[in-house]
């Protein structure tokens, strides 16, 4: 190896995806949290063994780095997990720089983990039906879907449905959603790399099913910590203690390279469209 050579390799090294991870610490760290910045050096550590493991991830963060980096921005400040089923990294083709960057994709795990940290639900459950489990829900008379699985049984048969619903931390059932292959498809569709090998609607396509019926649950329960900060702005205005807008902001919006097209208002309430 030339001297030129060894230079190369040691400016890609010290400007490469993992070093930039690194050089970011800080700025991730800010935007974490709290429970994620007490553990930011695993976090990163995961993150830099994901590159290392993945040659078609690496090269995708190596095209731009600072898509890569917005993306693990967005994924510590949701406080999740990158790599995982809480929240895919993706290398996804971007036609008009004709070559491959990381988009960020949020799983069904990470959907119920901001539930559960918003404060309001006490459980979330997300379950896919198959062809030879029994199903139940009739909007209006069941609060919750009956689901039976014959555990004996090796085959399930194909993926049918998929359902989720939150029990509120007061014991209400919240609203329960009932997508089957049709609306599923139709989530499919809006993502541009549903089609490609390393799509994790190839990979993990239960996962996305489930990811589909728990983002669709999102728009009807808490997700986020701004949940907790407007109760404790409306108990602090009644107590008159502090006002309100000496509270937490918003948190911020999200960083861009982050997928989640696949929501539309599509049916709930068990509705079943064939």
């Amino acid at each position: 190896m030339t001297d030129q050579s060894i230079s190369n390799a040691v400016a890609v090294r010290d400007n490469g995806p993992a070093a930039m991870v690194e050089r970011y610490r800080t700025d991730l760290e800010l935007v974490m949290p709290s429970h994620l910045q007490a553990r930011v050096g695993a976090w990163i550590r995961n993150t830099q063994g994901l590159l290392r493991r993945d040659e078609k991830l690496m090269q995708a963060a190596q095209n731009d780095v600072g898509q890569f980096i917005a993306v693990l921005m967005d994924a510590g400040r949701l406080g999740l997990e990158p790599g995982t089923e809480q929240y895919y990294l993706v290398p996804r083709w971007n036609k008009k720089k004709k070559c491959t960057e990381v988009t960020g994709v949020r799983g069904y795990q990470g959907e119920i983990e901001l539930m559960y940290r918003a404060g309001a639900v006490s459980s979330v459950i997300v379950e896919a039906v198959y062809t030879n489990d029994a199903f139940q829900f009739r909007p209006g008379r069941d609060e919750r879907p009956l689901h039976d699985i014959d555990w004996d049984t090796e085959d399930r048969g194909e993926l049918r449905l998929v359902y989720a619903y939150a029990v509120m931390k007061d014991g209400a059932t919240s609203k329960v959603v009932v997508l089957n292959k049709g609306h599923i498809a139709k989530a499919m569709a809006k993502s541009d790399s549903a089609d490609q090998s390393w799509s994790p609607w190839k990979t993990d396509t239960e996962a996305m099913w489930l990811k589909t019926a728990a983002h669709r649950l999102a728009k009807w329960v808490p997700t986020s910590a701004e949940y907790m900060r407007e109760q404790l702005r409306s108990q602090a205005a009644v107590e008159g203690e502090i006002r309100p807008d000496q509270l937490p902001s918003a948190i911020p919006a999200p960083a861009p390279g982050t997928v989640d097209s696949d929501y539309d208002e599509g049916p709930v309430e068990g509705e079943l469209v064939d």
